[in-house]
């Protein structure tokens, strides 16, 4: 039986994070520097995929009849203030870069694993939520295997 106090809760939670990470790959983007600028593509694909889950996540928090949450999380803000600290002193070569974009990933996979956990989830919300951790962990494997080619 799907808990609609709780299913709000979670798909909030998961708005914030996509939030995070939308504003995250953003960021990214536009720090890039010249022999970088190949990854933009990529950063800003991945940041309109977190817009799109999180319009499809509002949605089904407006069929519960609740107002879905549109901030940020205070651990995204901070990975944020974080990657500015990084990229001052001196870590924006592309290795770090990419490997401050999988612990990003990493962070949204797990997420999306505990919310997926739930029981209470009804169907509906499950599937939207399996169809989006799919391609979450997708963009984490391409991530992460930039990454690598960078070691």
């Amino acid at each position: 039986m799907e808990n609609t106090e709780k299913t709000v809760e979670i798909l909030n939670d998961l708005i914030q994070i996509n939030n995070d990470r939308a504003d995250g790959f953003d960021k990214a983007a536009a720090d890039l520097k010249e022999e970088n600028i190949d990854l933009k593509a990529t950063f800003e694909k991945l940041s309109s995929d977190s817009r799109d889950n999180v319009i499809e996540l509002a949605g089904l928090v407006g069929r519960n009849a609740e107002t879905p949450d549109t901030g940020n999380t205070i651990l995204g803000t901070l990975h944020r203030a974080w990657i500015d600290i990084k990229a001052t002193f001196g870590g924006d070569d592309r290795h770090s870069i990419l490997a401050e974009c999988e612990r990003g990933e990493d962070a949204i996979k797990k997420a999306y694993r505990d919310a997926l956990a739930e029981n209470e989830l009804g169907e509906n919300v499950r599937s939207v939520l399996l169809k989006q951790q799919e391609g979450i962990n997708t963009s984490h494997d391409a991530i992460k295997a930039l990454r690598d080619a960078h070691a």
